[in-house]
């Protein structure tokens, strides 16, 4: 039986109306997306048509999901709310902090062991505060709730931005910063800017080698890393129909790569079969009764070019398998042409590892169909060249894919079996004899920025289906093509492998002893949350201070971030996860991987006070000290990747006021506003290169901020000659009142208080 199930059963009875209203309030027929947001709008029913891509919107989202890098500072936060319980189903998952090293049973027993105190916090807060705990090793968050809490035509927030992963079952599900979960877990109503929507075709049905994976690589390369900013992206055709629902789910995992929203498929068939797969049937017949509801309409799927903002068209029969990378995921290459892209680009064509898992790629069928083409190699005498790792997806997962013999084919390939976690997809990696070597690793994971996987940034990763993993894994060879190349076996034969096949679902069944889930307490009153004050690993927040209500003056420039800015190069994960309780000291990371614009240096700044170049940190640190305000500058589509909040938290515990970018990436705006920051971009795009590396720096006319206004910015340069820059923004009054406030939970704490 479902969880939560009276929850669902009161979404589904109120959906056919609401769905009808807007309906009538449209006047057209609905997407999916459109009947998702609008039966979840916070006022119930609307007579406002939203304007996409610009009317702001309070939506009231069903349930939160929050992994443990990310749900420290999230409850953290609501702990300071005044809230005694949550007020909608919640859940924590310990999925990042634990390392791959050795192999499953070590590696958990020592991520115990180091972040046990952590896991002891995660535990405590959601027992007292009514949040469902799922213990490490239980499994990746994304495939536990796709397992466990995903329904269609649901609406979730999560704090991580690969939450959108459940949209593999028909909901709109998507990724935020810590604030906004809380927001939801307080009973307040969650903001939105309405999506545009994408519209993605699919025809055909895959055969061979082409998986799930190989149509959001494609998508990727079409649309790049920020094609689909501010957009849902809706997948619908007959093809759509043919993928299984964690195949569903893979697609719409990899949307966060493309800076969507979020993406989601319509209810069909795959996803009953999955649903009753993991004992779900009560969910599968509720759904049923309202199926219309849970697609877009005939007349939307039928004309999609009349109702989606841009449409994209894949026919499954004809796509080939990808191998996207290095560096980005937005660099898709076909494989039929991979040797040639990577000779012409100086790419290592030596494959050292091949990694299969995390949220992505983790489910049964993705092992069975990896696990087919490892049982070639060993079944036609192949030596495997390259080091295997595997990740499943949930203890669920893992002890069925035991019992199956799955595990066992990867073992017979010396494969090492990692933690039901993420491990390598976010940096929790101990990989041996590294250093800085330049290499080539492949992964079905959704990034491969730089240093991501194993902190080298020579480390060239290229994401890939699991079966194509396998394949190259096998082979060794980057180029390596399986549909046309052949391999040389132990008794000096030729031998080609033959197209992967595998189980959308186990023959006998998901089974599982125990699942890692840990209920809260009915009363959560007595439970004590301690965290001590010498704690390394936690520290309570104390409130960001709120506006003077005067302009800022004297600012000084931090630094002038050059090119790619992801969340990763703000606040780098990896070996820096320990600290995501503790504000102070994982701020000592703030924006070390950030390119500055002048000298091409990373975590190396122009110290305004001293003269002389020193760390990011530091350097701010010491402005903060002396009271001088400063400001980052950066280019497009800043704060890319992770919907991580450390990279807005850190910035503005270091005294920086304002961001001002070409462009920024979705989550990562939303999480400055949210903490009281200004998340600025420049009216002129050329403003940029104006600014320099000893500017001060005054803002003319924030005492008049106000929606829709510009900012005006005065660059004094060292010469005394000025430059003036107009900043637009995005603030609605409400997001002004964070900003005054000084940070989106100062109002909840006052309203708390009333």
């Amino acid at each position: 039986m479902a969880f939560d199930i009276d929850m669902i059963k009161a979404v589904y009875d109120r959906m056919p109306a609401r769905v009808e209203a807007a309906r009538n309030v449209l006047g057209k027929p609905l997407t999916l997306s459109e009947k998702i947001l609008y039966s979840h709008l916070w006022e119930s029913n609307t007579d406002e048509a939203f304007e996409r891509g610009k009317s702001y919107v309070d939506f009231a989202p069903d349930r939160v999901a929050m992994q443990d890098a990310t749900a420290q500072m999230a409850l953290l936060q609501f702990m300071q709310a005044g809230k005694e319980k949550v007020a909608v189903p919640s859940t924590t998952h310990c999925d990042h902090l634990i390392l791959a090293k050795q192999g499953a049973e070590k590696d958990l027993k020592s991520s115990l062991t180091a972040s046990g105190e952590v896991f002891n916090f995660l535990e405590s807060v959601s027992n007292k505060y009514g949040i469902g705990f799922w213990k490490p090793g239980a499994g990746i968050i994304h495939q536990v709730v796709l397992e466990n809490y995903a329904f269609p035509g649901g609406m979730m927030i999560g704090t991580d931005s690969h939450t959108v992963n459940a949209g593999g079952l028909g909901m709109v599900a998507i990724g935020v910063g810590g604030a906004d979960a809380v927001d939801v877990m307080a009973g307040m109503p969650w903001e939105l800017k309405f999506p545009k929507l994408i519209g993605v075709k699919l025809t055909g049905e895959m055969n061979g080698w082409t998986a799930a994976k190989d149509v959001i690589l494609k998508v990727a390369g079409i649309l790049t890393v920020k094609g689909g900013t501010g957009a849902i992206v809706e997948y619908f055709g007959p093809g759509a129909l043919s993928l299984s629902g964690t195949g569903k789910g893979t697609i719409c995992n990899m949307g966060a790569e493309i800076g969507a929203t979020t993406s989601t498929f319509g209810y069909d068939d795959a996803m009953e079969r999955y649903l009753r797969a993991t004992d779900r049937a009560d969910v599968a017949d509720l759904a049923n009764t309202i199926r219309p509801h849970l697609t877009g309409d005939d007349e939307v799927y039928a004309n999609p070019e009349q109702y989606f903002d841009q449409v994209i068209k894949i026919d499954l029969s004809t796509l080939e398998p990808h191998v996207n990378g290095p560096f980005t995921p937005d660099k898709a290459t076909p494989v039929s042409q991979m040797r040639d892209e990577a000779k012409a680009n100086g790419w290592p064509m030596e494959v050292e590892w091949g990694l299969i898992g995390s949220c992505t790629n983790s489910s049964y069928e993705d092992l069975s169909r990896a696990a087919s083409i490892a049982q070639q190699a060993v079944d036609k005498g192949l030596t495997t060249k390259a080091d295997f790792g595997i990740n499943p997806g949930s203890e669920q997962v893992r002890f069925t894919a035991e019992r199956d013999g799955l595990l066992q084919i990867f073992e017979d390939l010396d494969a090492t079996i990692f933690t039901n976690a993420c491990g390598p997809c976010i940096g929790q990696w101990e990989r041996s004899g590294n250093n800085e070597r330049v290499n080539t690793i492949v992964h079905s994971f959704n990034r491969n920025f730089s240093k991501r996987a194993d902190g080298n940034p020579n480390t060239h990763a290229f994401v890939t289906s699991p079966e194509m993993v396998a394949a190259i894994a096998i082979s060794g060879d980057l180029g390596f093509n399986p549909i046309t190349d052949t391999l040389i076996n132990d008794k000096g034969e030729q031998v080609k492998l033959d197209p992967p096949i595998g189980d959308e679902l186990p023959d006998k069944g998901f089974d599982v002893e125990e699942n890692g889930y840990q209920a809260p307490a009915k009363d959560g009153s007595n439970v004590q949350v301690v965290v001590s004050p010498d704690s390394k690993r936690l520290q309570l927040l104390e409130p960001f201070s709120a506006w003077d209500g005067k302009n800022i003056t004297g600012a000084r420039l931090l630094i002038k971030a050059f090119g790619k800015c992801t969340t990763d190069h703000i606040s780098m994960a990896g070996p820096w996860l320990r600290f995501r309780g503790h504000l102070d000291n994982i701020s000592d990371n703030c924006l070390i991987g950030a390119v500055n614009a002048f000298g091409q240096a990373t975590n190396k700044v122009k110290n305004q006070i001293t003269g002389e170049f020193g760390p990011v940190p530091a350097t701010a640190r010491q402005y903060k000290a002396e009271g001088i305000p400063s400001i980052v500058v950066g280019d497009h589509n800043y704060g890319e990747g992770s919907s991580r909040e450390h990279a807005a938290m850190e910035p503005r515990f270091l005294g920086v006021k304002a961001v001002l970018v070409k462009s920024f990436a979705r989550i990562h705006e939303t999480n400055l506003k949210k903490q009281g920051m200004l998340g600025l971009t420049f009216a002129n795009e050329a403003d940029y290169d104006k600014i320099q590396e000893d500017d001060t720096i005054n803002f003319l006319d924030l005492v008049d901020f106000a929606p829709g206004k510009p900012l005006t910015i005065e660059f004094v340069h060292a010469d005394s000659s000025s430059d003036l820059v107009l900043a637009n923004h995005t603030y609605n009054q409400a997001q002004i009142g964070w900003f005054k406030a000084g940070s989106a939970l100062n109002l909840i704490k006052e309203e708390a208080k009333k």
